[in-house]
């Protein structure tokens, strides 16, 4: 049995449907989902739903209860620290692991592990951190190790729509690996679908090419039929509109720290290969995604 959490969100969202659809799935699907209307109605069918937060002692020990391997990914929290929003969520769900004799862990990670700025990296600090709780619980463990996500952007898509611009805080000409959502959890369900790994280890996901805000820029700009521009935001703008929505002053100060460790190279230190180079490039989301969603 296969324990999926955070099922409705940008990679649970396409995981679900994989591990449906995969003619190796034979086995039972159980989802941990603070509301189960959420799920589409013909998921909710063909899974087992147990409510609640998976943050909570309660619902992971019931949830990993007879589960052979367990998808698990945090809910960004922004009204705690990172450390709370990691480890915190994270340590119930560590001990329901070694109780239930849980097997097999994926779990959304973020690459920058081993590199000089990963211990200065706000919420990817955090997040590798989680990874090493997880793994003291005793099960083979693979953290999938991605860069920023495709889907960032359509933050920007009112900004891109009406202003033809877009920002974030790293050098113009920054190169990144970059990936789409839907390959996360691509890689997730191989994981999860064979479990014949054993140990702790990393697997990077990290798109089919670097690329820079630059480039981001010109693609978005052929695809749209008219300018986009990338601006560059100070981390002190960065800080003070995020403060101005109320998020957490302490995690706030995390994304400052893991953009600037961005910027310092905490993305690059893991060579792209075949193994690591996953399929859908920007072009080919930029036209399935991001344009319906700027020019509609």
């Amino acid at each position: 049995m296969i324990v999926i959490t955070a099922p409705t969100g940008n990679i649970g969202s396409h995981l679900l449907p994989r591990l449906l659809e995969s003619a190796a799935t034979e086995e039972h699907l159980r989802v941990v989902v603070r509301d189960p209307a959420r799920l589409p109605a013909d998921v909710r069918e063909r899974v087992e739903v147990i409510t609640g937060s998976h943050g909570d002692p309660e619902v992971v020990d019931r949830a990993f209860e007879g589960a052979d391997a367990v998808f698990w990914l945090v809910p960004p929290d922004s009204s705690l620290t990172p450390e709370a929003g990691f480890s915190g969520f994270a340590r119930p769900a560590a001990r329901a692991l070694a109780d239930r004799g849980v097997g097999h862990v994926v779990s959304v990670s973020a690459l920058g592990r081993g590199t000089p700025v990963a211990d200065r990296a706000g919420l990817v600090t955090a997040s590798l951190a989680m990874d090493d709780l997880i793994a003291s619980s005793g099960v083979a463990y693979r953290a999938l190790a991605n860069p920023s996500f495709f889907e960032n952007l359509l933050e920007e898509a009112d900004s891109i729509r009406e202003h033809g611009v877009f920002t974030d805080s790293v050098d113009a000409d920054r190169k990144a690996p970059l990936v789409a959502v839907a390959d996360i959890a691509a890689a997730a369900a191989a994981l999860l679908l064979d479990r014949t790994w054993t140990g702790v280890d990393s697997v990077p996901v990290l798109g089919p090419e670097d690329l820079s805000p630059a480039d981001l820029a010109r693609i978005m700009t052929e695809q749209f039929g008219r300018p986009v521009r990338y601006e560059r935001q100070s981390y002190d703008d960065l800080r003070t509109t995020l403060v101005g929505y109320g998020l957490d002053q302490t995690f706030v100060q995390g994304i400052v720290d893991m953009k600037r460790a961005k910027d310092d190279g905490l993305d690059s230190g893991v060579p792209r290969t075949t193994e690591s180079s996953s399929p859908t490039t920007f072009e080919q989301w930029c036209t399935q995604v991001l344009k319906p969603a700027v020019l509609t």
